[in-house]
């Protein structure tokens, strides 16, 4: 069976300190590559195996938008958001399926509640239920569905792994990275996630952002539209206060989120960092990541000081702050 990087193979990236009592400890890996895919910083295992979960959408757009469709920046920055099931982007999302004349029934990724507070109020409120549209990644399946239609692929089935819509995704996925891939799962929302090492994952979004016009599947175009509208409205990638969103705004270098402790940033030049925290922790892997790009010379280590207490690092006891997660390199 494949696996993810072991215990023995990682090494400890962060700690949370209580009143000066480690707590907790979190090992994974770090790679950060430069423009050109070479490694330049590096702690734990970089060759493990890893699945990018939502960090995945990044890949994934590339086969979506190979199919000569063209959305707005909102709505193209949706197709990679992992969102929060607001009322805002509730009302994008049936944006883009109606523009292709397509209904919420058409979605096939798994039902969820609004992780919104407002908008799970409301749900409550007038007695509603999970539904596929409040997924954090319905933005994504509506412009599958698209994606789908322009080609005249059938769009009851496009998240089998045979669909050729996800052929193009895995041949944009191996293209990017250089890797053949050898283990697919089914992803939280229903899509195939394809596993890949975690350096390939931080080469394959360099490669994104270095593309010319002599790569396939219009990857060039794709990845500058891409980019530039993640960066132009970041809240649509996660939403206000999420660390993604956050990065974005206040360090204009684009990222993305994926579950079990996945986190991507890539800088304007494309250097890019992909972490993997191996107990799965969602908050430790974004200062890990950016702590990353401060050894590796691309962040200024103040930026990052500026910006870590918005990043929900602060330890509680008692309703007043009493220790930190902090990363356990500099």
């Amino acid at each position: 069976m494949a696996e993810t990087g072991s215990v023995a193979t990682s090494e400890e990236l962060a700690v949370l300190v209580r009143n000066d009592f480690i707590e907790s400890r979190h090992a994974g890996s770090v790679v950060v590559v430069n423009p050109q895919g070479d490694v330049i910083f590096s702690k734990g295992d970089p060759s493990a195996l890893v699945f990018p979960r939502s960090a995945m959408k990044l890949f994934q757009a590339m086969g979506i938008f190979s199919t000569g469709i063209t959305l707005s920046p909102e709505h193209t920055a949706l197709a990679t958001s992992s969102h929060t099931g607001s009322a805002a982007h509730v009302e994008m999302v049936r944006e883009v399926l109606s523009l292709g004349g397509f209904t919420e029934a058409d979605l096939r990724c798994a039902t969820e509640w609004p992780v919104n507070k407002e908008m799970l109020k409301q749900v409550y409120k007038a007695d509603g239920s999970a539904l596929p549209i409040y997924h954090c990644c319905s933005g994504k399946h509506a412009a599958m569905l698209l994606a789908c239609q322009a080609e005249g692929w059938p769009t009851d089935n496009y998240t089998d792994p045979g669909h050729p819509l996800q052929l193009r995704i895995r041949e944009a996925v191996e293209y990017l990275t250089g890797e053949t891939v050898t283990a697919t799962a089914v992803d939280g929302c229903g899509a195939p996630v394809h596993a890949m090492p975690l350096v390939a994952l931080a080469r394959g979004v360099a490669k994104m952002r270095s593309a010319n016009e002599s790569a396939p599947m219009n990857i060039a175009s794709s990845a500058q539209k891409l980019f530039s509208s993640m960066l132009e409205h970041p809240w649509v990638v996660g939403d206000h206060g999420e660390p993604d969103t956050l990065i974005m705004e206040e360090l204009g270098f684009a990222a993305k989120s994926g579950y079990e402790g996945v986190f991507l940033v890539s800088t304007p030049d494309g250097t890019t960092v992909a972490t993997k925290i191996l107990d799965g922790n969602l908050r430790t892997a974004p200062i890990v990541a950016l702590q990353a790009l401060v050894r590796a010379g691309a962040l200024e280590q103040s930026a990052l000081d500026a910006l870590i207490p918005r990043l929900h690092t602060e330890v509680y006891g008692g309703g007043k702050v009493v220790g930190q997660l902090t990363t356990t390199f500099s």
